[in-house]
């Protein structure tokens, strides 16, 4: 399957709320799978207090203060891997969690890493099955999306889609702001 070219650096080096919905209709390409971006959430440092950086700069956080364009991969409830993105200038955090892509390419791939996935839309339908799906683990974290196994590329062609703005699922703090961005009839 033919994608667009490689999302560069400056993509990333802008405010978090920007790549989120920017991120929306790219292609993450890992190896052989790859999946169109249709949900991600904004989590914006300092005050945010859902986000990981908000108590400044650990051994686990130190990627999201670091250069764009980065992965920051991390352990949720002790079983399932997280994908985010970094966004924002060197030196001030903010990042973006890849919830959800719609599989294109290597889904037989996919299927075998996650076989309880009875169809095709449920391969990456959530944070830790699209991880799982695309075979990203900590291992990736840090890896630079702008070179390399693990990319985010332009769509092929560009197709219009509607943008629905909601409140971030499944935190506790911060979790009113309107922060989570998905594309309509995904």
């Amino acid at each position: 399957m033919q994608f667009g070219p490689i999302l560069k650096r400056s993509f990333y080096e802008r405010p978090t709320i920007q790549v989120a919905r920017a991120l929306l209709g790219k292609v993450l390409v890992h190896g052989e799978t790859a999946g169109i971006v249709v949900e991600t959430e904004a989590y914006l440092g300092g005050d945010d207090l859902a986000s990981h950086s908000a108590r400044g700069v650990t051994n686990r956080t130190r990627v999201i203060f670091g250069p764009p364009g980065h992965a920051y991969v991390y352990l949720i409830y002790g079983m399932y891997e997280c994908l985010n993105v970094v966004a924002e200038p060197a030196g001030q955090p903010g990042c973006v969690l890849v919830r959800a892509l719609e599989p294109v390419a290597g889904i037989e791939i996919m299927r075998q890493r996650r076989a309880a996935a009875r169809r095709v839309e449920d391969l990456a339908s959530g944070p830790g099955k699209l991880t799982l799906a695309l075979g990203i683990t900590r291992a990736q974290n840090g890896a630079d999306l702008t070179r390399g196994p693990l990319v985010v590329r332009e769509p092929a062609g560009q197709r219009a889609f509607e943008i629905m703005v909601t409140p971030r699922i499944g935190i506790s703090q911060c979790a009113g702001l309107p922060l989570r961005f998905v594309i309509r009839y995904s």
